[in-house]
């Protein structure tokens, strides 16, 4: 059973999986989905059309508009806001009416994919993809997309070199590029990768028990 703080606001058509955590004052609009075992932040807004995988933490005050997913496995920091409207304004061109700020051409998707952690204050673009084991510093403002296992920082993010799915760097950029082609093997937990031209291969993920 989901835990659902009672000052919490669950609109209806809003699905939460099974031993998920819902803190103080959470926003949450339907339709949207919410995995199982995840904890969702005080003061943290979900967006209609969000779709949130397993074992995803939110921490406190994190914004999740239409049109973002994040798959399982995902950390969002306190403070990180995501945005969906590349050209936004507030009306119409002649000043007559509000924008509908729903679904429309306007409106562009964003995908963070397996693993991947975002820091605390970070604000990403639209029309995104987050790579799997991807890192984002703190307060980065992610632009365009991060390849998986990177580790992305600054205003505009930048690669500054590759992590591990520990976290740990495997890989760092002296001179802002990664190696053309190199295997090596995370410091802190053994696992091994493969670079190529910025591509990372794992060469012995690790594997989910046999049930």
């Amino acid at each position: 059973m989901a835990r659902i703080h009672p000052t919490a606001e669950i609109e209806d058509g809003v699905e939460i999986g099974e031993g998920t955590a819902v803190w103080a004052h959470v926003h949450a609009r339907g339709p949207s989905t919410v995995g199982r075992d995840c904890i969702v932040g005080e003061k943290t807004y979900i967006g209609p059309g969000v779709t949130i995988g397993d074992l995803v933490k939110l921490n406190a005050m994190v914004y999740l508009p239409l049109g973002v997913t994040l798959e399982d496995g995902v950390m969002i920091g306190a403070g990180t806001i995501f945005t969906n409207d590349r050209y936004p304004r507030g009306t119409d061109v002649a000043v007559t009416e509000l924008r509908d700020s729903g679904p429309g051409e306007h409106i562009f998707e964003t995908l963070v994919q397996q693993g991947a952690s975002i820091g605390a204050g970070c604000t990403i673009g639209s029309n995104l993809t987050i790579g799997r084991w991807s890192l984002v510093g703190m307060g980065a403002v992610v632009t365009r997309d991060v390849p998986a296992f990177h580790l992305v920082v600054g205003n505009p993010a930048r690669s500054i070199s590759i992590v591990c799915r520990c976290g740990e760097p495997v890989w760092r950029f002296p001179h802002g590029e990664a190696p053309a082609s190199d295997e090596a093997a995370c410091p802190a937990c053994g696992l091994r990768y493969k670079v190529d031209n910025g591509v990372v291969e794992e060469l012995d993920p690790p594997r989910a028990p046999a049930s």
